[in-house]
Protein backbone atom coordinates (compact mmCIF):
# COMPACT_ATOMS: atom_id res chain seq x y z
CA UNK A 1 0.00 0.00 0.00
CA UNK A 2 3.12 2.28 0.86
CA UNK A 3 3.86 2.23 -3.53
CA UNK A 4 3.62 5.05 -5.55
CA UNK A 5 1.74 3.20 -8.22
CA UNK A 6 -1.72 4.43 -8.63
CA UNK A 7 -4.79 1.78 -7.00
CA UNK A 8 -6.30 0.63 -10.11
CA UNK A 9 -2.55 -0.41 -10.48
CA UNK A 10 -2.17 -2.23 -7.42
CA UNK A 11 -5.35 -3.63 -7.62
CA UNK A 12 -5.53 -4.83 -11.00
CA UNK A 13 -1.76 -6.30 -10.78
CA UNK A 14 -2.34 -8.40 -7.35
CA UNK A 15 -5.67 -9.50 -8.88
CA UNK A 16 -3.97 -10.77 -12.16
CA UNK A 17 -2.32 -14.03 -11.41
CA UNK A 18 -5.56 -15.31 -9.45
CA UNK A 19 -7.66 -14.33 -12.73
CA UNK A 20 -5.61 -15.88 -14.88
CA UNK A 21 -5.13 -19.43 -12.51
CA UNK A 22 -8.66 -19.51 -12.01
CA UNK A 23 -9.46 -19.24 -15.77
CA UNK A 24 -6.89 -21.78 -16.31
CA UNK A 25 -7.93 -24.74 -13.92
CA UNK A 26 -11.98 -23.68 -14.67
CA UNK A 27 -10.96 -24.15 -18.26
CA UNK A 28 -9.07 -27.51 -17.56
CA UNK A 29 -11.82 -28.70 -15.50
CA UNK A 30 -14.37 -28.01 -17.71
CA UNK A 31 -12.58 -29.90 -20.71
CA UNK A 32 -11.91 -32.99 -18.46
CA UNK A 33 -15.56 -33.27 -17.45
CA UNK A 34 -16.50 -32.81 -20.82
CA UNK A 35 -18.98 -29.62 -19.54
CA UNK A 36 -20.93 -28.32 -23.14
CA UNK A 37 -22.57 -24.73 -22.31
CA UNK A 38 -26.17 -23.69 -23.70
CA UNK A 39 -24.00 -20.61 -24.64
CA UNK A 40 -20.41 -20.72 -24.83
CA UNK A 41 -20.26 -16.45 -25.02
CA UNK A 42 -22.91 -16.38 -21.81
CA UNK A 43 -20.31 -19.19 -19.63
CA UNK A 44 -17.49 -17.16 -20.53
CA UNK A 45 -19.29 -13.89 -19.27
CA UNK A 46 -20.57 -15.82 -16.14
CA UNK A 47 -16.71 -17.08 -15.72
CA UNK A 48 -15.19 -13.88 -16.08
CA UNK A 49 -17.30 -11.84 -13.79
CA UNK A 50 -17.47 -14.60 -11.48
CA UNK A 51 -13.64 -14.25 -11.01
CA UNK A 52 -13.50 -11.00 -10.89
CA UNK A 53 -16.45 -10.67 -8.18
CA UNK A 54 -14.47 -13.34 -6.15
CA UNK A 55 -11.67 -11.65 -6.23
CA UNK A 56 -13.11 -8.34 -5.42
CA UNK A 57 -14.64 -10.18 -2.24
CA UNK A 58 -11.40 -11.76 -1.41
CA UNK A 59 -9.64 -8.28 -1.41
CA UNK A 60 -12.60 -6.89 0.70
CA UNK A 61 -11.76 -9.57 3.76
CA UNK A 62 -7.88 -8.81 3.31
CA UNK A 63 -8.77 -5.02 3.82
CA UNK A 64 -10.41 -5.64 6.78
CA UNK A 65 -8.21 -7.59 7.92
CA UNK A 66 -4.82 -6.69 10.08
CA UNK A 67 -2.71 -10.06 9.55
CA UNK A 68 -2.93 -12.99 7.51
CA UNK A 69 -4.65 -15.27 9.96
CA UNK A 70 -7.37 -12.60 10.51
CA UNK A 71 -7.97 -12.82 6.38
CA UNK A 72 -8.31 -16.15 6.29
CA UNK A 73 -11.10 -16.16 9.52
CA UNK A 74 -12.61 -13.34 7.59
CA UNK A 75 -13.20 -14.83 4.05
CA UNK A 76 -14.53 -18.21 5.87
CA UNK A 77 -18.00 -16.96 6.25
CA UNK A 78 -18.20 -15.31 3.10
CA UNK A 79 -16.77 -19.02 1.25
CA UNK A 80 -19.36 -20.70 3.42
CA UNK A 81 -22.69 -18.30 2.52
CA UNK A 82 -21.32 -18.10 -1.07
CA UNK A 83 -20.83 -22.16 -1.25
CA UNK A 84 -23.97 -23.17 0.17
CA UNK A 85 -26.51 -20.73 -1.14
CA UNK A 86 -27.46 -22.75 -4.10
CA UNK A 87 -27.90 -25.85 -1.38
CA UNK A 88 -30.38 -23.46 0.51
CA UNK A 89 -32.40 -22.18 -1.66
CA UNK A 90 -33.85 -25.91 -1.73
CA UNK A 91 -35.19 -24.85 2.06
CA UNK A 92 -36.93 -22.01 0.80
CA UNK A 93 -40.21 -23.80 0.28
CA UNK A 94 -40.09 -24.51 3.97
CA UNK A 95 -38.68 -21.32 5.16
CA UNK A 96 -39.61 -18.61 2.84
CA UNK A 97 -36.84 -16.24 4.01
CA UNK A 98 -33.79 -18.67 2.22
CA UNK A 99 -35.56 -17.20 -1.18
CA UNK A 100 -33.21 -14.50 -1.18
CA UNK A 101 -30.08 -16.92 -1.41
CA UNK A 102 -31.49 -17.33 -4.79
CA UNK A 103 -30.33 -13.96 -5.65
CA UNK A 104 -26.41 -14.63 -4.82
CA UNK A 105 -24.37 -15.04 -7.94
CA UNK A 106 -23.40 -18.60 -7.04
CA UNK A 107 -26.89 -19.64 -7.15
CA UNK A 108 -27.50 -17.87 -10.54
CA UNK A 109 -24.50 -19.41 -11.86
CA UNK A 110 -26.00 -22.80 -10.65
CA UNK A 111 -28.82 -21.60 -12.94
CA UNK A 112 -26.77 -20.42 -15.44
CA UNK A 113 -25.27 -24.09 -16.09
CA UNK A 114 -28.08 -25.43 -15.11
CA UNK A 115 -29.73 -24.49 -18.84
CA UNK A 116 -29.83 -26.82 -21.48
CA UNK A 117 -28.42 -26.67 -25.09
CA UNK A 118 -31.41 -26.48 -26.83
CA UNK A 119 -34.33 -24.67 -25.91
CA UNK A 120 -33.85 -21.92 -23.86
CA UNK A 121 -34.81 -18.14 -24.35
CA UNK A 122 -32.25 -15.17 -24.01
CA UNK A 123 -34.29 -14.15 -20.64
CA UNK A 124 -33.01 -17.05 -19.13
CA UNK A 125 -29.54 -16.36 -20.38
CA UNK A 126 -29.53 -12.52 -19.65
CA UNK A 127 -31.12 -12.85 -16.03
CA UNK A 128 -28.48 -14.62 -14.41
CA UNK A 129 -25.69 -12.42 -16.33
CA UNK A 130 -27.22 -9.30 -15.45
CA UNK A 131 -27.55 -10.08 -11.30
CA UNK A 132 -23.55 -11.66 -11.22
CA UNK A 133 -22.77 -9.08 -12.90
CA UNK A 134 -24.44 -6.85 -10.66
CA UNK A 135 -23.04 -8.25 -8.12
CA UNK A 136 -19.41 -7.87 -9.90
CA UNK A 137 -19.78 -4.20 -10.18
CA UNK A 138 -20.73 -3.31 -6.84
CA UNK A 139 -18.33 -5.41 -5.18
CA UNK A 140 -15.65 -4.06 -6.90
CA UNK A 141 -16.65 -0.96 -6.48
CA UNK A 142 -16.68 -0.92 -2.87
CA UNK A 143 -13.15 -2.93 -3.04
CA UNK A 144 -11.57 -0.19 -4.31
CA UNK A 145 -13.30 2.32 -1.98
CA UNK A 146 -11.97 0.43 0.83
CA UNK A 147 -8.81 0.56 -0.49
CA UNK A 148 -8.66 4.06 -1.28
CA UNK A 149 -10.32 4.73 2.48
CA UNK A 150 -7.35 2.20 3.89
CA UNK A 151 -4.42 4.21 2.00
CA UNK A 152 -5.61 7.26 4.14
CA UNK A 153 -5.82 5.25 7.83
CA UNK A 154 -2.44 4.04 7.20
Amino acid sequence: MMTPASTMDVLLGKSALTFVMSAVVLGITTFIFGYEPASIWAFTAAIIFSIILYTAAGTICGLFSKTLLEATLSIMPVLIIFTVAPSGVLLADDFPIFKVLDYLPSSQLVHLLGIQGTGFTTGELLKPLLIILAWTVALTIWSVVLYQRRLKDE
